[in-house]
C-alpha cells in the first residue's frame, strides 16, 4: 500500500473483530513513528499500548461509569470552543448527522444514540488501544507535533491492514485511564486510539471533505 493508498482509505473506524494485533506489529509501527517531526526534536508524545485483561477491565469501568450516568472527570484542555463559528459547527453538526445515520438512529432517539456513544469506551469492540500523553509544561506548537505523531502511526496501520479510530473521549474518564496507565504526575491525557481489524459488517458514510478551493488558497508568482 502506498501513501496515498493509506490516506486514502484512512478513517475512524468504529466496528472493529475481537482478531488481535500481534506485539510485533505494533512494535514496528510506533517505531516508524517516532520518525514524526516535531520542533527541536522534542518527541514529546508518550504513548502506553493496553491489551488483554487490562483493556478488558478498563472498558469495563469506563463504559460502566458513562452508562450510570456519573459526572465526566473534568477536562484538562478544551475539547471545542463552546460557539464554533461557521463552516467549523457545520462541519461538526454534519458529521453527527452522517454517523447516526449509518447507524439507523433517528435524531430524537436519546436512548440509542446514548448507547453508541458508549460504544467509544469499549473501544468499538477493538483488542487494542493506545493512549497518547502529553506534558503539562508544554505548548500548542508540541500539541501540533503530538497531531503528526499520531497521523503518522494510523498511515502506517493501514500500511499494516489495520485500522484505528483517534478518541478524545478517552479524557472524560482520565482517571480510569490513568488507573491503568500510572502516569508521572506531569503527563496529561490527551486521546486515546482503538487499534483493530475492521469489522466490515458495521455500517459507516464516509465523511465527505471540504473541495480544495475552500481550504487552500495558491499564491501565484
Amino acid at each position: 500500500m502506498d501513501v496515498y493508498q493509506a490516506v486514502a482509505t484512512r478513517r475512524a473506524v468504529r466496528g472493529f473483530t475481537d482478531q488481535p494485533v500481534e506485539r510485533e506489529v505494533i512494535e514496528r509501527v510506533l517505531s516508524a513513528a517516532a520518525n514524526s517531526p516535531s520542533g527541536s526534536n522534542l518527541q514529546p508524545w508518550n504513548i502506553y499500548v493496553v491489551t488483554g485483561e487490562p483493556l478488558a477491565q478498563l472498558k469495563k469501568v469506563a463504559t460502566e461509569r458513562v452508562a450510570a450516568g456519573e459526572p465526566w472527570d473534568e477536562r484538562e484542555y478544551v475539547m471545542y470552543p463552546h460557539d464554533l463559528k461557521s463552516p467549523y459547527g457545520e462541519r461538526r453538526a454534519a458529521f453527527g448527522r452522517d454517523r447516526y445515520t449509518a447507524l439507523g438512529v433517528a435524531r430524537e432517539d436519546w436512548e440509542a444514540r446514548t448507547r453508541a456513544a458508549i460504544a467509544n469506551w469499549d473501544c468499538f469492540g477493538a483488542p487494542m488501544a493506545l493512549f497518547c500523553y502529553i506534558d503539562r509544561d508544554l505548548g500548542m506548537p508540541q500539541w501540533s507535533d503530538v497531531g503528526m505523531y499520531l497521523q503518522t502511526a494510523m498511515l502506517l496501520l493501514r500500511a499494516e491492514g489495520l485500522h484505528s479510530c483517534p478518541q478524545m473521549a478517552w479524557s472524560q474518564v482520565r482517571k480510569s485511564v490513568d488507573a491503568v496507565t500510572s502516569p508521572p504526575p506531569e503527563l496529561m491525557l490527551f486521546c486515546g486510539m482503538s487499534i483493530g481489524y475492521e469489522d466490515s459488517g458495521v455500517s459507516f458514510v464516509r465523511n465527505a471533505r471540504a473541495p480544495l478551493g475552500e481550504t487552500v488558497t495558491f499564491i501565484d508568482g
